[in-house]
């Protein structure tokens, strides 16, 4: 996230959708471009700075395989890819784990806003993943200003109970 967000913010937000599943959204305002962002975001090199290894076929109808820093590995497939404003993947497609992750980047001045939002992931683990996508956030905010990247699993337990205490409310 930028600067701006004190380490120890609740930055994303969780809600229900239907059927017990549920979506995980952030977002911010980074200080680069939309060409750096969206570059952050799908050159592999650049992804493994923040998130985790990618690998495979990176373009529209793709299949690839990813291993984040948060543990989680499985294929995923490009649905959409809309250089540099719009990009929806469909992770561990075809099982009943699916869900989608879609990012969108809008000019804001000299600036970026990014929303990530992942889809249809069961109300019970709507915490785990905020918690998850917001350290995953925080080590973009960390990639783009030439920072290392924090230690992301004793990040996404420092920040659990704030995702848990939100999730009271969707039930």
């Amino acid at each position: 996230m930028s600067d701006s967000h004190p380490k120890s913010g609740f930055v994303g937000s969780i809600s229900a959708i239907d059927a017990g599943r549920g979506a995980v959204r952030m977002e911010d305002v980074y200080d680069t471009s939309a060409e750096d962002l969206w570059s952050a975001l799908t050159d592999p090199d650049r992804l493994a700075r923040w998130i985790g290894a990618v690998a495979g076929d990176l373009h529209v109808g793709g299949s690839f395989h990813a291993r984040f820093t948060s543990g989680w590995e499985g294929p995923g497939r490009v649905e959409i890819c809309q250089q540099p404003e719009r990009l929806l993947l469909v992770m561990a497609p075809g099982t009943a784990d699916e869900t989608e992750i879609e990012a969108t980047l809008t000019p804001a001045g000299d600036h970026t806003r990014l929303v990530i939002e992942e889809r249809g992931i069961p109300i019970e683990h709507l915490p785990g993943h905020g918690a998850g996508w917001q350290a995953h956030v925080e080590d973009l905010a960390a990639h783009l200003a030439g920072r290392e990247r924090q230690g992301w699993h004793a990040r996404w337990l420092e920040l659990t109970p704030s995702y848990e205490a939100s999730r009271g409310e969707l039930q």
